[in-house]
């Protein structure tokens, strides 16, 4: 099963955000190779994810020993910070596990990002209430409201939120759902989560529905094993009720 696959993934802090991916990439792969076989080095452009890495071992016990041995180690005049990743890598995983599993995993890897984000966005708005409407947050007016008529461009539905960081409860509405798929149908897919006690269609409107549980954490399990999921030719949207 994927929730048994060790850890094999260094997460790597501290990098020089103006050397390109390429030679970053190829530097990482030639010093982590020294402590055993490097799967993948993952490094992206954007920016919440620049001076950061992952490197894949196929073996938990390399991981560890290059930790132990490159922790501080300098490249392009910067010491590295290494820690063993959170999560196991898609690569491993694949590797290691059948479709349905890898599937699994990035559906729960997904679901924990998004609670990550709900939890800041949630966060921002309880500091924003503290200071209440027209103060910045360094106490100044904030620009004049907009006016009656213009729309705004934030994806955001009503109440500032997106969807997708709504915090957890025990409802969940489910979108993009094929037309011939009625509650008994449904039952099947969400019904083998703890706690589920039922299935509300909306009358006139095709295509999503509500699903109760009767707590949190039975929603917040078959969010992260179903959002995502393929039924019929597409895959559906699963979020937590707006409250």
């Amino acid at each position: 099963m994927a929730s048994e696959t060790p850890i094999s993934t260094v997460y790597v802090q501290n990098l020089e955000e103006r050397v390109k991916l390429e030679p970053l990439i190829e530097a990482l792969k030639t010093i982590f190779s020294e402590f055993g076989h490097v799967v993948d080095v993952v490094a992206k452009k954007n920016l919440k994810a620049k001076g950061q890495a992952f490197v894949v071992f196929d073996d938990p016990e390399n991981a560890r020993h290059a930790i132990e041995e490159v922790d501080g180690f300098e490249l392009f005049n910067k010491p590295m910070k290494l820690a063993l990743a959170r999560t196991r890598s898609d690569k491993m995983v694949e590797m290691n596990c059948n479709q349905d599993e890898l599937e699994s995993h990035k559906r729960h890897r997904q679901a924990e990002k998004d609670k990550r984000k709900a939890l800041e966005v949630a966060e921002e708005q309880r500091q924003l209430n503290k200071r209440g409407p027209g103060e910045a947050a360094d106490g100044r007016p904030t620009k004049a409201a907009r006016p009656a008529g213009l729309k705004s461009t934030s994806a955001a539905a009503p109440g500032g939120v997106l969807d997708e960081y709504l915090p957890p409860n025990k409802i969940l509405f489910v979108q993009n759902l094929p037309e011939d798929y009625d509650i008994e149908a449904l039952t099947g897919v969400f019904g083998r989560f703890e706690g589920f006690r039922e299935i509300r269609l909306v009358p006139g409107r095709r295509g999503i529905a509500f699903v109760e549980y009767e707590a949190e954490q039975g929603a917040i399990t078959a969010k992260e094993n179903t959002a995502g999921m393929n039924l019929g030719d597409k895959p559906i949207k699963v979020t937590y009720q707006r409250q």
